[in-house]
């Protein structure tokens, strides 16, 4: 008799700024699933953040419109029995199928997918998921916030500042004056809870920078601003959890004047020169300082850490963590790793692995308490 398939739901789209890139991650993660060991649940949030689950939640997100055979959906908050509950469309609140799971492969990028939002309901939930914890994912989604760490931890940075909402509409000019004194120009403004360079502006003249804030306001209420890097992007993976491990570092030659969303996601002219023309004892360095930012927010199962690398100077910069980085197929989280000597499906294997050790961690330690 052939071993029971593990019950994954893949949780794609959300309501933050990147709705479509999580898309895009999905279906990459859903065809890379070996459907030998993985019964694939997919569930699809909407924008305004609807679950969506049987039929085809992917494509009824692409489209915009639910079929017939789309469910709404719902997590069962029951941790000796997790799962989701359908419910008949027309008919509010009748229940139409529970759907035990296993596991979670949150593939959600942005506010309410990687900020610790989505994580937080899978805990209670009792649903063992890929990716970091509730803080992890908090401290690495707040780039002013995962700043502070990198720092404590003794990592290399830029310069940077950050202001609210709040004080932006209360004292620009105060705000002008820090941005021009402490960076100067150009520099970079950017949504702090955000990724994917949703929002992110390149600001090269006082006169742009009024405009610059107000985009990255429609994003969030905390922007951060860093100073300009010119310099290599380079770019390590990283996996575990205890004792994470480091892919071999990849370089980004971006085709627009920076890597925009664009860059990322749109247009293939960008290249990824993997491994990164670097002499070993520089792969070495990218790979501990990505380790040691990994474990500066707490993170699990996946990261991606960005760097600038000045040359001329000989020196690294680190940038950020992502948490929940792309999944797509011209991503370089799963590349790196390729090259690396993991597979994508291997990845995803060791990924769901991890998820399920760190749930067992969980229940030997709440026995403990039990026991006490």
């Amino acid at each position: 008799m052939p071993p029971e398939k593990i019950s994954v739901a893949v949780l794609f789209g959300g309501s933050s700024g990147e709705h479509e890139v999580s898309l895009k991650s999905a279906s990459s993660v859903i065809s890379a699933l070996d459907r030998e060991k993985y019964h694939i649940v997919p569930v699809g949030i909407t924008r305004d953040g609807r679950w969506l689950a049987g039929g085809d939640p992917m494509q009824a997100l692409k489209e915009e419109d639910i079929p017939g055979d789309c469910s709404f959906a719902t997590p069962v908050i029951n941790p000796s029995s997790p799962g989701i509950l359908l419910f008949e469309r027309d008919i509010p609140h009748k229940t139409r199928r529970f759907i035990p799971l296993d596991a979670a492969f949150p593939v959600l990028h942005g506010p309410y997918g990687e900020d610790g939002t989505i994580q937080g309901l899978l805990e209670m939930a009792g649903l063992p998921y890929v990716g970091g914890g509730v803080l992890s994912c908090a401290t690495a989604m707040d780039k002013a916030v995962m700043k502070v760490l990198f720092s404590h931890w003794g990592l290399p940075l830029g310069d940077y500042t950050y202001f609210t909402d709040y004080k932006w509409r209360q004292n620009r000019g105060e705000v002008v004056r820090e941005v021009e004194g402490k960076l100067g120009y150009p520099c970079f403004i950017k949504p702090a809870n955000m990724g994917s360079s949703v929002g992110v502006s390149k600001v090269n003249f006082k006169a742009d920078l009024e405009k610059s804030v107000e985009l990255a306001l429609n994003y969030d209420h905390k922007v951060i601003v860093e100073e300009h890097i010119s310099g290599r992007e380079i770019e390590v993976s990283v996996l575990g959890s205890e004792e994470p491990a480091a892919s071999l570092p990849g370089e980004i030659v971006p085709c627009n004047e920076f890597y925009d969303f664009r860059a990322k996601y749109i247009d293939e002219r960008s290249e990824l020169l993997i491994p990164a023309p670097l002499s070993e004892d520089f792969q070495e360095q990218f790979k501990e300082y990505a380790v040691t930012a990994f474990k500066a927010v707490g993170g699990s199962g996946m990261g991606r850490v960005d760097f600038f690398f000045r040359e001329e100077e000989q020196k690294i910069y680190v940038n950020e963590i992502n948490n929940i980085p792309g999944f797509t197929e011209i991503s370089m989280y799963p590349k790196l790793w390729e090259a690396s000597g993991v597979s994508y499906s291997q990845l995803l294997d060791k990924l769901i692995g991890i998820a399920f050790e760190r749930d067992k961690a969980k229940q030997e330690l709440a026995i403990k308490l039990w026991e006490h």
